[in-house]
């Protein structure tokens, strides 16, 4: 996390006091929990929550990490600086727990918070993003395969297909969350040497968090790896959705641009670009995101019931993952806001094709006279190929081909050239993606 890439909300989130946070909310539900079960005197949870009440948070990070300097143990300082801190009383938190029941526990929060941050800004993204296909149902532009012209489209159903790619992200990181928001109180190898099960489920109950059916030491990683592979995939939508913005903002195309303001400057030696800076920032994010769930696949595998070798990796990506996927979102959502149309170059582009774009409606047309399909592909090439070459437009030369002359008539190919025959269903696209759309999570 650097403060360039970082959100408010999430900084405060990743911060050593909120992490502290975290850890103390799961040690006093495991001690109100035993206080239930008679081990902890009647209203030593309560003193204890009294006191924590008034904990200044960053002086408990700051002093824990003091003591962590000496003993090279951070639960140990966490509990060393709470003893100062909370008094004597203090001795009935961590009973019975390894440390790895807290900070599995309390990093299962800590990802709630980041992931329902994420998921906040996407439905956000969801909800621009069909606003701003409706506003451009009816624009017509020109579809592209493989960077060529293809066929007619409009712009508000690219825009839809990205609606529909967000919401499956948003449905897949929802589940995520649900099963990585798993925690622990089982003791030293997770078969509860010293920890009544009881405890587990009255604790976690609090905290609203489910008990990992079976753990060794620490929460099975595969939860994560899938967490943060949702983050990835999320990534790679809105690397999708900025590839396409970049292309449609080059200069020979000019049919869709990132917001500029007006004293934006888009080059040092250039006063005239106006360069697409945003989503070129977004596709060096989504970079990022594949990189920390590649880390965490690696994480999977640890030696018997626990090794450390997947610490120092979630220190880092947990912050570092959510915190890119927020601010991505954040960044796409102005962009998506602001984002500037030019309907009247979308149709120039259609028109500069010749009507090439209809070929396939020719095509199909003379396949129901009851010619053969690639006889008549052979035909209809033929006449784009002349027309590319510059001899008379595609329509002219369908007209004096003496194969297509022979069983399609002028007035019939004329009806073949009209945008209107591939957009007759996009009323019936947007109706089916927006039933999709508002289904509940």
């Amino acid at each position: 996390m650097i403060p360039r890439y970082t959100t408010d909300e999430m900084a405060h989130i990743w911060s050593d006091a909120n992490r502290y946070h975290a850890w103390l909310d799961v040690e006093l539900a495991a001690t109100g929990a035993w206080e239930q079960l008679g081990k902890v005197p009647v209203g030593i949870t309560q003193l204890l929550r009294d006191r924590a009440a008034d904990l200044d948070y960053e002086q408990l990070a700051h002093r824990a990490l003091e003591i962590e300097a000496e003993v090279k143990h951070d639960v140990i300082a966490f509990l060393s600086a709470l003893e100062e801190m909370l008094g004597e009383e203090s001795r009935h938190i961590h009973f019975g727990m390894t440390s790895s029941d807290v900070v599995d526990t309390a990093y299962a929060l800590l990802l709630q918070q980041a992931g329902k941050q994420v998921l906040t800004r996407l439905t956000d993204t969801v909800d621009i993003l069909r606003r701003r296909a409706r506003e451009f149902e009816t624009t017509v532009c020109l579809g592209r395969t493989h960077g060529q012209a293809a066929e007619p489209t409009t712009f508000g159903l690219k825009l839809l297909s990205f609606a529909a790619e967000f919401d499956r992200d948003r449905r897949r990181l929802a589940a995520a969350l649900v099963d990585v928001g798993h925690g622990q109180i089982s003791g030293a190898v997770g078969n509860f040497g010293n920890v009544d099960p009881k405890v587990e489920a009255i604790a976690l109950a609090e905290v609203g968090l489910t008990p990992e059916p079976i753990s060794t030491q620490v929460i099975p990683r595969d939860r994560h790896a899938n967490f943060f592979s949702q983050l990835a995939v999320l990534g790679g939508t809105i690397e999708r959705f900025s590839v396409e913005i970049r292309h449609l903002m080059r200069s020979e195309v000019r049919e869709a641009f990132e917001p500029f303001g007006k004293n934006q400057r888009g080059s040092s030696a250039m006063p005239h670009k106006r360069n697409p800076i945003l989503t070129e920032n977004l596709t060096g994010q989504a970079r990022l995101l594949r990189a920390y769930a590649g880390a965490s696949l690696e994480n999977q595998a640890l030696w018997h019931e626990r090794d450390i070798s997947h610490s120092s990796v979630e220190r880092m990506i947990g912050p570092d993952a959510t915190a890119t996927a927020d601010f991505s979102l954040r960044r796409l959502n102005i962009l998506l806001k602001g984002m500037e149309v030019d309907a009247e170059a979308m149709q120039r582009h259609l028109e500069a094709t010749g009507g090439l774009v209809y070929s396939e409606a020719c095509l199909l047309a003379l396949v129901d006279t009851g010619v053969l399909r690639q006889e008549a592909y052979g035909w209809v090439q033929q006449a784009a190929k002349q027309a590319v070459a510059g001899e008379g437009t595609f329509l002219e030369r369908l007209k004096v081909h003496p194969e297509i002359e022979a069983r399609l008539t002028s007035a019939q190919l004329d009806e073949l050239f009209d945008a209107k025959h591939h957009l007759r269903h996009v009323p019936q696209l947007f109706e089916r993606v927006e039933v999709e759309l508002d289904k509940a999570l």
